[in-house]
């Protein structure tokens, strides 16, 4: 046994011994007003609830107490912008001292304990301020993802209630700017609540028209207020709503509590990313999506680390070397990004050239999630880093990775296409469609047995039964995750898709996510995605789209056979797979997700509803396009 497997297996067993006094001793990293009555208090909430009786206030275990502890000076957040061309630093001291205004701005506006702040802003720094500055007044905040439409925001206005609305005039995207401030008064007007006032961030590349009465300049309102003290608050009270994405109807918004929150996140930055107080992390991702709220604003700061914000993208802004770059400039030890960030370089910059020339020596790991990275992808950048790569899993719903590597323990060996073992906290198994566990590497329904661990979400907004009914129906005692994978004779996880992405081709249960392993090993494959199209006599049949690397020569249709081929190689006759087709791009989330249920229905001849989060309609176009084309 390796020493990281024992050292993983003491403190996971340890765990399993006394989860209450496990997570008791991790309570200590943080600052509490008063402490708990009750580490877990299974009566309250469709599950339980952590650290009942306890306060404290989230700003201050993100800023105060590290001035406090004499490290004012250290830088706390690094904004870097490829879209502004600037970069600016602010110290523990320096982000205190706004959070503190900017409280008192929106304490001014009439926000108090209990009431909620949608944020509606881009990558700026002043987003992350708000979002502490809601927690510093026990207030509870609602980012929704800058450039969402106006039907979406609307939807998330009504739902959250909000007594203000945290807004800039725009975003920047390479090449174009967004206009933020219409998307908003749209939203409002489609909206049955309307929010008393509104912050709006006006910036320099397009000034918004403030609607009088109801709008206020956010740098003005900040300047003019009185720095606000922090509001403790129950632990088991609300920091954030999150909506998830993708879904229709009633907005369902994921909650996350005050101290159950704090525990997990300051203990996932030593456990499973090894980083303390004082060193670099730089999760690229947006501030929309719960990477964000967990890995570039909260978990950092809690431990003390120092946080890069980036306004960019990881292609175009303005090549595919500028990762490489940031990493150089500064002297980050642990990046944590999105598989299809990786692919996107590795599709411009295949032999990784745009690598070379870059001072990369502080630079220790990368972290992957978002979904599942192909092994072909991991193992190029791990070859070309000569860093650890690490795939690591978890949902919007749990707020904080259910499995991983842990640096903290010291890695396991590379396995390309493992998203690593369980965090201590989770006791995850594969389930058959009756809930019995399964053995052996059996593909499942990964499902988490009761309670979860602080950190995930308790319930979600004024819908307790809604979290019953979605999460916790299916299999009695246990959280649905939602994904499909096998658990390996080592405990290593393998998720292969949603649940929904294991197709059921003539009785045969096949993982699409094996068939895209097989297709992302072809040397002109950049990325891709397979799924079960409607077959009338299968049942189920395996279609593939894929994205082909720059500077890819040969015809489609050549590549297209021998992607069909390599299947029937790999996998062997069974997958029935038969069809492979090269498109131009995608479709995908802004955060990167490939929205497989799309195309399934694209494939079906279905309309599909198109997510709000899509990155780029016209994806949709091409891929309909395709698919009513010969193959190949």
């Amino acid at each position: 046994m390796t020493g990281a497997a024992s050292a993983y297996q003491t403190a996971y067993a340890d765990w399993r011994r006394d989860p209450e006094a496990w997570w008791a001793q991790a309570a200590e990293g943080i600052t509490w007003e008063r402490r708990w009555d009750r580490v877990f208090d299974p009566s309250q909430g469709p599950y339980g609830r952590w650290f009942a009786g306890a306060r404290l206030n989230t700003s201050v275990n993100c800023l105060d107490r590290h001035v406090a502890a004499g490290r004012g000076d250290q830088p706390a957040l690094i904004w870097d912008s490829a879209m502004e061309g600037r970069v600016e630093t602010f110290t523990y001291a320096q982000l205190l001292g706004r959070v503190e205004k900017l409280a008192g701005a929106l304490a001014a506006l009439g926000v108090g304990l209990g009431d909620r702040v949608v944020i509606y802003m881009p990558m700026v720094p002043e987003a992350a301020i708000a979002m502490l500055a809601c927690a510093r007044l026990g207030a509870i905040h609602s980012v929704v993802f800058g450039g969402f439409a106006a039907a979406e925001l609307a939807a998330r206005i009504a739902d959250a209630g909000p007594k203000v609305v945290v807004s800039a005039s725009c975003g920047l995207e390479p090449g174009r700017v967004v206009a933020y401030k219409p998307l908003l008064d749209a939203a409002i007007g489609l909206s049955p609540h309307k929010p008393d006032a509104c912050l709006i961030l006006q910036r320099a590349a397009l000034e918004a028209a403030l609607v009088p009465g109801r709008d206020h300049d956010f740098r003005a309102a900040e300047a003019a207020a009185a720095p606000h003290a922090p509001v403790p608050v129950a632990a088991t009270d609300p920091l954030y709503i999150l909506y998830t994405s993708g879904t229709t109807g009633k907005p369902k918004g994921i909650v996350r509590d005050n101290g159950g929150h704090a525990v997990a996140l300051w203990n996932s930055m030593s456990m499973i990313y090894g980083l303390e107080a004082g060193e670099m992390f730089w999760t690229a991702s947006d501030v929309g999506w719960v990477v964000g709220h967990s890995y570039i604003v909260y978990a950092p700061l809690l431990r003390g680390c120092t946080s890069v914000m980036y306004e960019g993208k990881p292609v175009g802004t303005p090549d595919a070397g500028v990762f490489w770059r940031m990493i150089a400039r500064h002297k980050v030890k642990v990046l944590f990004t999105a598989p299809t960030a990786l692919r996107a370089i590795k599709q411009q910059d295949p032999e990784g050239r745009l690598m070379q020339g870059n001072d990369l020596s502080s630079f220790q790991a990368l972290y992957l999630a978002g979904e599942r990275c192909d092994p072909p992808t991991a193992t190029w950048v791990a070859e070309r880093l000569g860093r650890p790569v690490v795939d690591h899993w978890w949902q919007t719903e749990t707020g904080w990775p259910i499995t991983a590597g842990f640096r903290g323990y010291g890695l396991f060996p590379f396995k390309p296409g493992s998203g690593g073992r369980p965090s201590p906290g989770y006791d995850l198994h594969a389930l058959d469609d009756n809930g019995a566990v399964l053995g052996g590497s059996t593909t499942g329904n990964l499902a988490l047995r009761l309670p979860l661990p602080p950190g995930c979400a308790p319930t979600l907004w004024n819908d307790d039964a809604g979290y019953h009914r979605a999460y916790l129906s299916d299999f009695k005692g246990w959280y649905r995750t939602g994904d499909a994978g096998t658990i390996d004779a080592d405990g290593d996880v393998w998720v292969m898709g949603r649940t929904d992405d294991i197709i059921n081709v003539a009785g045969h249960r096949l993982s699409t996510g094996s068939m895209e392993e097989v297709l992302a090993a072809h040397p002109d494959v950049a990325e891709c995605a397979v799924v079960g199209a409607a077959d009338a006599l299968k049942g189920q049949a395996p279609l593939g789209l894929v994205v082909l690397k720059a500077g890819a020569s040969r015809p489609p249709a050549d590549i297209a056979a021998e992607l069909v081929a390599l299947v029937r190689e790999r996998i062997g006759p069974v997958a029935a797979f038969k069809d492979a087709r090269v498109v131009k791009r995608l479709p995908k989330t802004r955060s990167g997700k490939i929205l497989r249920a799309t195309i399934r229905a694209l494939a079906d001849g279905q309309s599909p509803t198109i997510p709000a989060t899509i990155e780029d309609p016209t994806a949709i176009d091409e891929i309909r396009a395709v698919l009513g084309s010969a193959g190949g």
